[in-house]
C-alpha cells in the first residue's frame, strides 16, 4: 500500500470510526431522554446502524461506505475497546466479590438456578423444533451450558449505573440485588469457561484449548506477582497514566495471545482483571478505571461490527416465535427466581419484588458473553439475535417496572445516603 493508498486509508477509517462513536452518542443521549441507561441507546444504535443502512441503500452502498479493510479495522478497534472495558470489569468483580451475606446468598441462588432451568427449557424447545439453524452444530453439553449462562447473567455495572441513578444503591434491594449480581456473574464466567472448554469437542482441540487457557493464567499469575513488588506500586503512585498504559498493553498481549491459541480472547482479558490486585492499600484503582475508560470510549465499534457480521444474517432466519420465548423465559427466570431468592433471604414481598426486577437487568455484559458463545461457535448467529433482544427487553423494563412498583407501595424506594458515581465502568 502506497503512502497516498496509506493516507486516504487511514483518513477513511478515521471517518467511520467518527461516524460510529457519534451514532453511539446520539442513541446515548436518547435513551438518557427516555430515563434508560445510557449503555441501552448505545447498544441499539450501534447495533442497528450497518443493517439500517444496507436495507435503505444496498450492499453496494454500503460497502462502499465501509469496504471490507475499514470493517477489519473497525473490527480490530472494537475487539480492543472489548479487551480493555473487561479488564475493568473483571476487577470490580473480584474487588466485589467479598465475603456474602446468608441474605446475598439466597437471592443470588434464587437469580442464578431458576434462569440456569429457563435455558435448558429454552434448549428444549429448540432441540424440540429442530431447527439447525437456530441449534447450530456445537456439542450438546456445550450449547445447553453456554445458553443457561446466557439466560443467568446480570449485568453488574448496568445495575450499578441504575441504582445510583435512582437513589437506591443503599436500600436493602438495592444491596441485595448488587451483591447478587456480582456472586452471579463469577460464577456466570466459570460456567462460560467451562462451556467454552467443552464446545472443542475432540480430545486435540481440548488440549488446545487447555494449553490457551493455561497460558492466560500463568500471564496473569506473571502479571499479579509484577504488580505486587514494590517498584511497580511506586511506578503507579509517580506516573498512573505510563502505568495505565502499560496495564493496556500487557492485557491486550495476553488476550490476543489466548486467542491465536484457540480460546476466545476475552477470556484472556478478563485473566488479567481478574489478576490486578485489589484492597484498600492498593494503587491500582486508577489505572483499572483509565484502561476500562479508554476501552469503553472505542466499545461502539464492537455494537456496529456485531449488528453488521451477527445480526444481518440473522433477521432472515431468525423465528419470531424463538424471540418471544426467549424474552419471556429472560423475564420469567431472572424475576421470579430473584423474588423467591429474596423472600428466603428474609426480604420483605415489596423488596424482594424490586430484587427480581433489578435482577433482569442484562445490558452489555450479556452480549460479552453472547459475543465469547459466537466466537467459540456454541451459538448461532439466529439464537444470538434472539438472546440480544432478551437482554434489551429485560433491561429496558427495570426502570418502568421500578417505578410501577413505586407507585403501588406510594413511595420510592429510596436510600438515605447520598448516590456514589461509578468508576467509569457502566
Amino acid at each position: 500500500m502506497g503512502g497516498l493508498d496509506l493516507g486516504v486509508h487511514l483518513l477513511h477509517t478515521g471517518a467511520a470510526l467518527s461516524v460510529v462513536l457519534f451514532i453511539a452518542a446520539a442513541g446515548g443521549r436518547t435513551a438518557r431522554l427516555m430515563h434508560q441507561p445510557r449503555v441501552i441507546g448505545e447498544i441499539i444504535a450501534g447495533l442497528l446502524a450497518g443493517p439500517a443502512v444496507i436495507f435503505l441503500f444496498g450492499e453496494e452502498t454500503f460497502h462502499v461506505l465501509l469496504p471490507g479493510t475499514v470493517l477489519d479495522v473497525l473490527t480490530l478497534i472494537g475487539q480492543t475497546g472489548l479487551i480493555l472495558f473487561l479488564v475493568g470489569l473483571a476487577h470490580k468483580l473480584r474487588t466485589g466479590s467479598g465475603s456474602p451475606s446468608r441474605g446475598t446468598v439466597w437471592t443470588a441462588a434464587g437469580a442464578l438456578v431458576a434462569p440456569l432451568l429457563s435455558g435448558v427449557l429454552l434448549v428444549c424447545w429448540i432441540v424440540a423444533t429442530d431447527d439447525a439453524a437456530v441449534r447450530g452444530n456445537a456439542p450438546f453439553l456445550a450449547f445447553l451450558l453456554i445458553v443457561a449462562v446466557a439466560m443467568s447473567i446480570t449485568a453488574v455495572p448496568v445495575l450499578a449505573r441504575i441504582l445510583t441513578d435512582r437513589g437506591i444503591s443503599e436500600t436493602a434491594a438495592g444491596q441485595a440485588a448488587l451483591g447478587s449480581a456480582v456472586v452471579i456473574d463469577v460464577v456466570g464466567w466459570v460456567l462460560l469457561t467451562v462451556a467454552i472448554g467443552l464446545g472443542t469437542g475432540d480430545h486435540t482441540s481440548s488440549m488446545h484449548s487447555a494449553r490457551a487457557l493455561l497460558t492466560g493464567v500463568v500471564c496473569a499469575l506473571a502479571i499479579r506477582y509484577i504488580l505486587r513488588l514494590d517498584a511497580a506500586r511506586v511506578m503507579c503512585r509517580r506516573l498512573p497514566r505510563g502505568t495505565a498504559v502499560l496495564l493496556a498493553a500487557a492485557a491486550l498481549g495476553v488476550a490476543f495471545t489466548v486467542e491465536h491459541m484457540g480460546m476466545t480472547s476475552i477470556l484472556g482479558a478478563a485473566l488479567v482483571g481478574l489478576a490486578v490486585p485489589g484492597g484498600p492499600d492498593a494503587p491500582w484503582g486508577r489505572a483499572v478505571t483509565a484502561v476500562s475508560r479508554f476501552g469503553r470510549a472505542l466499545i461502539p465499534a464492537f455494537f456496529v461490527v456485531t449488528g453488521i457480521t451477527v445480526l444481518q444474517q440473522a433477521f432472515a432466519s431468525v423465528s419470531w416465535m424463538l424471540v418471544g420465548l426467549t424474552v419471556l423465559l429472560g423475564c420469567a427466570g431472572k424475576g421470579l427466581g430473584g423474588y423467591a431468592g429474596a423472600r428466603l433471604g428474609g426480604h420483605a414481598p415489596g423488596a424482594a419484588a424490586r430484587v427480581g426486577v433489578l435482577m433482569n437487568t442484562r445490558g452489555l455484559t450479556e452480549l460479552i458473553v453472547l459475543q465469547a458463545g459466537y466466537e467459540a461457535g456454541l451459538l448461532a448467529a439466529p439464537l444470538v439475535l434472539a438472546l440480544i433482544v432478551m437482554a434489551l427487553a429485560t433491561t429496558v423494563m427495570t426502570g418502568p417496572l421500578l417505578d410501577l412498583l413505586d407507585s403501588k407501595a406510594g413511595h420510592p424506594d429510596a436510600g438515605s445516603a447520598p448516590a456514589e458515581t461509578e468508576s467509569g465502568i457502566r
